[in-house]
């Protein structure tokens, strides 16, 4: 694994944006490395939020650029949900694509209080590679871990639907379910939890994921739901490509194979890049900002940070107010002619950099 050498800068790497901090972690006998990024404090001092991802990365550069890029995305998500806080990430290198519960058990708990020296301005929870064991076994190590009394995905995927529901709107103009094909990427937390919402309001749905035991799973519970190999899935003709997995899935390759007329799903940071959203308002497919309709997860766990009793109701009502925001964008963007996620980007900005 490649270390960080004397003349790495992390102010060069292109996801860098003014962070305002980012740690470096590590812990020999446990085998814990990694990084904790801090793009932006909440308002008032507010702490910043973030779930933590356990992932295998080939080189302590590309766990970095992948620090930087989420933290980032996690501001702009809380500016948009209308939440105080400032945003934040944090990456946990697995030190092999696979290690036994012990080992991970081990560098969870050293990570758990490396989270305690924050002091609670970091506030984090589980991300990719992380169930909700490994939360629990964090909390007892640390309070500053949060969507242990509550299921953050069960409100992310709500508040896709809801968006997808403004989509079928504005494209086809009825929010009508019933005859409408999806083709979801990814059958992970959030990717399981839009299927279970989607599968009694339309019969028209395909998935894929690279895990094969997830995918057994789903046929299992979902006999009805067609299965393609994952690097079909976003070729699939279908009125709404949602996708639900890693990063970057939408870019000068793959925005010219797709087949669909709405791109919205649970993803972060969906887009490689700047053109791709070019590309996306330019093939006239509709793009519903990912940090916007996935905020579900983050109302959940800033609730809980907030709230001894877990309210579905009042999650619930927080979460109702994302396709307002939604269509706000939607609208901006004919008005002045640009993609959404530039629009979206625009207004995040002016909320966080007023802090």
């Amino acid at each position: 694994m490649e270390k960080i050498s004397k003349d790495f800068k992390f102010e060069e790497l292109p996801e860098f944006d003014n962070h305002k901090l980012i740690s470096y972690f590590y812990d020999q006998d446990s085998g814990l490395r990694g990084f904790i990024a801090v793009h932006r404090h909440g308002k008032n001092n507010s702490p910043s939020f973030g779930a933590t991802r356990f992932w295998y990365y080939r080189y302590d550069k590309q766990a970095a650029r992948d620090a930087l890029r989420l933290a980032r995305i996690m501001s702009y998500k809380s500016a948009m949900a209308g939440l105080k806080y400032g945003g934040a990430k944090a990456v946990i290198m697995s030190p092999k694509r696979r290690i036994s519960k012990n080992q991970k058990a081990k560098i969870l708990k050293i990570y758990a209080h490396r989270v305690n020296l924050f002091n609670g301005m970091f506030i984090t929870g589980t991300d990719v590679g992380m169930d909700h064991n490994d939360l629990k076994r964090m909390r007892g190590h640390s309070q500053f871990m949060v969507g242990v009394h509550s299921s953050p995905e069960q409100f992310t995927a709500l508040g896709i639907l809801l968006a997808i529901k403004l989509c079928l709107r504005e494209v086809f103009g009825s929010a009508r379910f019933s005859g409408r094909s999806f083709a979801i990427q990814g059958a992970g937390k959030v990717g399981v939890e839009l299927l279970k919402l989607l599968n009694p309001r339309t019969s028209l749905i395909t998935i894929a994921d690279i895990d094969v035991k997830k995918i057994k799973s789903v046929q299992k519970i979902f006999p009805n739901v067609q299965v393609v190999k994952p690097a079909e899935i976003h070729k699939v003709e279908a009125d709404i490509f949602a996708p639900c997995a890693l990063s970057n899935v939408l870019n000068q390759k793959t925005i010219p194979e797709l087949r669909c007329k709405i791109v919205a799903g649970g993803a972060n940071n969906q887009l490689a890049g700047a053109r791709a959203g070019e590309m996306l308002f330019a093939k006239n497919i509709l793009y519903a900002p990912d940090y916007v309709i996935n905020a579900g997860g983050l109302i959940t766990v800033a609730d809980e940070y907030e709230h001894r009793d877990f309210s579905a109701l009042r999650i619930t009502k927080q979460v109702k107010k994302i396709p307002k925001i939604l269509a706000k964008i939607f609208a901006e963007s004919k008005r002045q002619g640009k993609p959404t996620s530039v629009i979206a980007d625009e207004l995040a900005e002016k909320i966080f950099n007023g802090y």
